[in-house]
């Protein structure tokens, strides 16, 4: 099916991805895979899978990709509820997987992440792979830097830790391990945010200049750039401008969403695809 034939206001099928369970560092996850090219892992933003979040994947997969989306949280394909949302929220914020409240801590989950960024090399080739994380999964793709196959890190609004606007979800030996790494490789973070997010906040991305200097590169939209029709979830539970590359984007020509998503697809081209055209 078309992605233009495919509505964002129904449960999303994934019926043109491969459902594969892979099992990595002993644990299993279902990982929905397709496309062409080098390896680039979307990790969703809570609470899942989304119609809007697939809707990504397959920009990203029709770029050139091979895309890679783990299922981490949440009913794969479906639309944000706003009631089951907040059960997966609630679900995932005390799951030993993920470290929701605390700053200078990372997910244990990124190991497992790291791991399939290697996978995922191994499979497709080329330079190295890329990731994108969103909210819920934000700071992962920092995380992941860790490993050396991972070349183009994205942040989508990262919100951990939750109760610390300024905190950062990273160890600090691991902060300074991606910092010597991003300037010793010459490499850049990609970062994204709406001015007036209450998740993801304006201390938080001065937290990330800090630490990573100039190779943190901040990109901050306007509310009014923020669809106002969304699924229930947004509209509920998060109530402001957030999902820069998802929920919030507007599909046409000219706006400050879609310009970030195709800045996010050249910034993977330009890292994943530069050995094809030296």
């Amino acid at each position: 099916m078309d992605q233009a034939a495919r509505r964002l206001d129904r449960d999303d099928a994934l019926d043109d991805f491969a459902h594969r369970v892979i099992e990595l560092d002993g644990v299993r996850k279902t990982v929905h895979v397709a496309g062409q090219g080098p390896g680039v892992i979307v990790m969703a933003e809570m609470p899942g899978i989304s119609p809007h979040v697939a809707r990504f994947a397959r920009w990203v997969r029709d770029a050139g990709f091979t895309v890679y989306l783990p299922s981490l949280f949440g009913r794969d394909g479906a639309v944000a509820d706003a009631e089951e949302g907040v059960a997966v929220f609630r679900r995932a914020c005390v799951s030993a997987e993920f470290n929701a409240l605390a700053a200078n801590a990372s997910s244990p989950v990124t190991a497992w992440l790291r791991a399939l960024a290697r996978l995922a090399h191994g499979e497709c080739g080329g330079p190295g792979v890329g990731a994108i994380g969103m909210c819920f999964t934000g700071n992962f793709a920092l995380t992941m830097m860790l490993e050396p196959a991972m070349l183009a890190p994205v942040l989508c609004q990262p919100s951990l830790p939750l109760n610390e606007p300024a905190g950062l979800e990273i160890a600090p030996q691991e902060l300074a391990a991606v910092r010597q790494r991003l300037d010793k490789e010459d490499l850049q973070v990609l970062a994204y945010r709406f001015e007036g997010d209450r998740f993801c906040t304006g201390q938080r991305f001065a937290a990330y200049a800090k630490a990573l200097g100039q190779r943190f590169v901040p990109r901050v939209l306007p509310d009014g750039a923020a669809n106002p029709d969304t699924p229930p979830f947004f509209a509920q539970v998060v109530g402001c401008p957030h999902s820069v590359v998802t929920a919030h984007l507007v599909d046409e020509a000219g706006q400050p969403t879609l310009a970030a998503r195709d800045e996010i697809l050249a910034f993977f081209a330009q890292r994943l695809m530069r050995a094809e055209h030296e």
